[in-house]
């Protein structure tokens, strides 16, 4: 990642990726004037209580289905043996110090971030950039998160700035919406999830 890139990250699953996934990265793109939106699919998450679908089949349907030359897929994680999203900015800013880094997040995330292992701790590195998501907008503008950090959040006009921003800082933005889910089509069936047997 080159020096002075603004590279935004887009944790999760993915499991599996979708359209959605690939909206919200074009969006935070032009949003939050990203050199860069990185898609770093984790081996599991801590907060769901079924295992994901093998990592390699995440990462491969992810790599075929992206369309743009400014998002890429990374399996950081799995490589650096972290588990935890606080773990995982702490690594990668310690490895690349001179990236302006920030986290991406649909509003479904924020309206629980208060669940995540340090959550203070990541605002606390990093910038935020909030897109919406069909129905969340209300939970997420009231979540524990935002009430506690609300001096921290700048205007959606002003999204341009967040990633130069020193932390904490948060933007929350509205954007054309799907209501495209990983949970809905797992939920359809058309997805196996967990280990293969």
């Amino acid at each position: 990642m080159p020096r002075g890139s603004r590279i935004g990250l887009l944790g999760g699953s993915f499991d599996p990726p979708h359209a959605g996934h690939l909206h919200l990265s074009r969006e935070a793109l032009k949003r939050f004037g990203l050199d860069r939106v990185v898609w770093l699919v984790s081996p599991g998450n801590p907060l769901k209580p079924n295992p994901p679908a093998p990592l390699a089949d995440r990462m491969a349907v992810a790599r075929a289905m992206i369309d743009h030359p400014r998002i890429t897929v990374s399996d950081f994680e799995a490589r650096a043996g972290t588990r935890y999203t606080a773990e995982t900015l702490a690594r990668l800013r310690h490895l690349f110090p001179r990236v302006q880094f920030t986290w991406l997040m649909g509003a479904d995330n924020l309206a629980q971030f208060h669940r995540w292992d340090n959550w203070q701790g990541i605002l606390q590195a990093v910038p935020l950039g909030i897109l919406a998501r069909p129905g969340l907008r209300t939970a997420a503008r009231s979540s524990p998160a935002a009430r506690i950090y609300r001096a921290a959040r700048i205007p959606a006009q002003a999204s341009h700035r967040l990633p130069s921003m020193c932390p904490p800082a948060w933007c929350f933005v509205n954007m054309p919406m799907t209501d495209l889910s990983s949970t809905a089509i797992r939920a359809a069936g058309h997805w196996a999830t967990g280990p293969k047997t």
